[in-house]
């Protein structure tokens, strides 16, 4: 089932002599519980397409559908609610609010609506993320592979329709960049999680279902891994 749709995308920044084209014309679509990374070089526009995915920059021109809804259709204040609801957002700076413990931290979202977090699967959140010994802990007492276990687990607890990654592993080193990925591939298999990531590594790209290669704000190519 078709859960993400992209049509004829475009997102220019400046006007005149100052005019960049950072995505040109880009479509493609995604299904439901597909794992898809996205690869390019610096300044090939990888990035300002997850935030138009992700409804932190606006579009030029061109739709995005998420789960059938016109995201850019939205008033400015169900916009923030699909935010919230409906995308997971994993940076490689964690974002971790300071003085909140681990399980506030991944709890946010939901308590930003002023709600109660389901118990029991942010329990299990915890377990599958190797937390349970730090729930109580502030995000300076963990190491970075730990903090960014809490940002999965952040982008995890509303089950949005998509997880968009970019660079999650950009700031650790290689053994918890493994694990970070492994990670993501449980989210998938597990919870049926339909993942967007951005990297650089081509390595961790393999551990995807599916390649989108951008260069200057094109699809270059779009090919299934074998496995």
């Amino acid at each position: 089932m078709e859960i993400l749709k992209v049509e004829h995308l475009k997102k220019v920044y400046g006007t005149g002599a100052t005019e960049v084209i950072a995505l040109n014309d880009v479509s493609f679509s995604v299904e439901k519980g597909e794992f898809v990374a996205i690869v390019g070089p610096s300044g090939s526009g990888k990035s300002t397409l997850l935030h138009i995915l992700g409804a932190v920059d606006k579009p030029t021109s061109g739709h995005v559908w998420v789960e059938g809804c016109d995201v850019f259709a939205l008033n400015e204040n169900n916009l923030a609610i699909f935010r919230r609801r409906q995308v997971g957002l994993i940076y490689q700076f964690y974002n971790l609010i300071p003085i909140l413990n681990v399980k506030e931290n991944i709890s946010l979202p939901v308590l930003f609506d002023g709600k109660k977090p389901d118990e029991t699967y942010l329990n299990e959140l915890i377990h599958t993320l190797s937390l349970e010994k730090r729930v109580n802990h502030l995000p300076n007492e963990l190491s970075g592979g730990e903090q960014q276990r809490v940002s999965i687990g952040r982008s995890l607890i509303y089950h949005p329709a998509l997880l968009l990654a970019d660079e999650p592993t950009g700031n650790l080193d290689s053994k918890n960049s493994e694990e970070i990925v492994e990670l993501l591939e449980i989210s998938n298999k597990k919870y049926g999680q339909t993942i967007i990531m951005i990297t650089h590594d081509e390595d961790l790209a393999l551990h995807a279902d599916r390649i989108i290669t951008i260069e200057d704000g094109q699809i270059l190519k779009d090919e299934k891994v074998k496995k």
